[in-house]
């Protein structure tokens, strides 16, 4: 059984999607966020936002990604738990790697414009595939792809299917 929401409710839902709208865009457009990190963010109603993911460019990346947040009307505090990922040179050549195998071939589309659809993360020689496909097959063929780059220890594809953004092309 559906049960009506009152104003209150609704003007509180409206206000936190405007809020997570507002948290999303600062995190897409911090200097240094590439397709090898990635942020979330979890919004509470008492306007406490706690930031997750990894980084791999500076680490004042973590820091910057808390001052923006910080800075968008109706937070009260951030928790910070984004990890900034170790710095390794086999890890690098991994991602370069594993950025060639994903993004060359069917899938270049979705490196196309500044923000790559999938993110591509490192973590000791294990990587994990974050981020929007299309559909199953785009899924698929990206975990296929990462699994033929030589030197990894394990693949996670993470990715979420969005059939919504089959409709909009």
């Amino acid at each position: 059984m559906r049960t009506e929401s009152t104003p209150r409710e609704e003007s509180l839902q409206r206000s936190q999607a405007r809020l997570a709208r507002e948290i999303r865009s600062e995190l897409l457009t911090l200097p240094y966020y590439s397709v090898f990190d990635w942020l979330e963010f979890l919004v509470q109603p008492d306007g406490t936002v706690t930031l997750r993911g990894q980084v791999t460019s500076p680490p004042d990346t973590k820091s910057r990604a808390e001052a923006a947040v910080k800075d968008v009307e109706g937070v009260s505090r951030v928790v910070n738990e984004i990890e900034v990922l170790p710095l390794s040179p086999n890890d690098e050549r991994l991602r370069e790697a594993l950025y060639r195998a994903i993004y060359s071939g069917p899938l270049f589309r979705y490196g196309v414009g500044a923000q790559q659809a999938i993110h591509i993360i490192v973590k000791n020689g294990r990587a994990t595939l974050k981020g929007v496909v299309d559909n199953e097959g785009d899924k698929t063929i990206a975990n296929v792809r990462a699994n033929t780059v030589p030197g990894l220890f394990e693949v996670k594809n993470e990715l979420f299917v969005d059939n919504r953004r089959n409709k909009m092309r």
